[in-house]
């Protein structure tokens, strides 16, 4: 197949979804450094917490909470894609282009209902990222994800399970309108300038200004809502009046690491999703997923 055809195929509901269980293991290390400062309390340098956790646990231990880390995005990341590229290919149908406003509409649902889905690996993944930050005989050491998830349903039912829901919901919503929707539009802008081809240079392209931008949508929920997993507060507003407390710079604490962490994340995301979609996609004769 000639490569002009390859660049007509169409993603499955489910590529979007594994594409980013594959960033995430690439960016792992990264996220879990996030989480560590996002839960301190007192002020700490990057390069010190690096170093505790190798002496803690050696190289294995920036791995911590990585089958949690993976089960989220089959859950959270695979809903958001598969609603998104399933709706984005219904309403282009017929050979038009969703304006702006229907692709943030559509990502925002799209996010909010990956992120309700999403709350429970997503709070055993934060607590397998903070353990070795605990006292041994404090530590909650789950096996693995799903250990994790049958503990915390042990512990309080659904109603822990899905701890924070509104929280992770409300960062979805912001996420993926920075990641999917703002993806789609840079590249639509940038293919329609003439000057970009649907190739690697221009996947890079855009997923690293769509990581820019989630990142600076998100970076003041991401903190309250790992706030509310690690150490649950009666309601969001008593979290951020807490983290308040620490001056407007605690809702930005951890913000180069999670800048460091998303937009890689997002970058490595898209060009596996990109990958994937040329090489195992349909080819349908309406509609291509990028025509402009």
């Amino acid at each position: 197949m000639s490569q002009v055809d390859k660049t007509k195929r169409v993603g499955r509901w489910y590529f979007g979804g594994v594409a980013s269980a594959m960033a995430a293991c690439c960016t792992h290390p990264l996220d879990l450094m996030k989480v560590h400062l996002q839960t301190q309390q007192t002020k700490v340098k990057v390069t010190t917490l690096i170093g505790r956790l190798y002496k803690s646990d050696g190289v294995l231990g920036f791995y911590n909470g990585l089958s949690a880390s993976v089960t989220r995005q089959l859950t959270y990341s695979m809903t958001r894609f598969a609603i998104y590229e399933t709706v984005k290919k219904n309403l282009t149908s017929d050979g038009s282009v969703m304006p702006l406003y229907q692709k943030v509409g559509v990502a925002g649902f799209a996010g909010a209902t990956g992120g309700f889905i999403g709350t429970p690996p997503d709070l055993v993944n934060v607590r397998m990222q903070n353990d070795v930050k605990l006292p041994k005989e404090q530590r909650r050491n789950y096996k693995h994800a799903i250990d994790g998830l049958i503990k915390v349903y042990q512990e309080g039912g659904l109603a822990r399970m899905f701890s924070g829901a509104s929280m992770a919901s409300s960062r979805a919503v912001l996420v993926t309108v920075g990641q999917l929707a703002g993806y789609d539009q840079i590249k639509q802008l940038l293919m329609k300038s003439g000057y970009f081809k649907d190739n690697t240079v221009t996947h890079l392209t855009c997923s690293t200004m769509a990581g820019c931008l989630a990142t600076m949508l998100t970076m003041p929920l991401d903190v309250m809502k790992t706030r509310m997993m690690n150490n649950p507060y009666p309601s969001i507003l008593a979290c951020a009046v807490d983290i308040a407390k620490q001056g407007p710079i605690g809702f930005f604490k951890g913000f180069f690491p999670a800048f460091v962490r998303l937009g890689p994340h997002t970058v490595f995301t898209f060009l596996f999703f990109e990958q994937i979609r040329q090489n195992f996609g349909d080819d349908p004769k309406f509609q291509i997923m990028y025509k402009f």
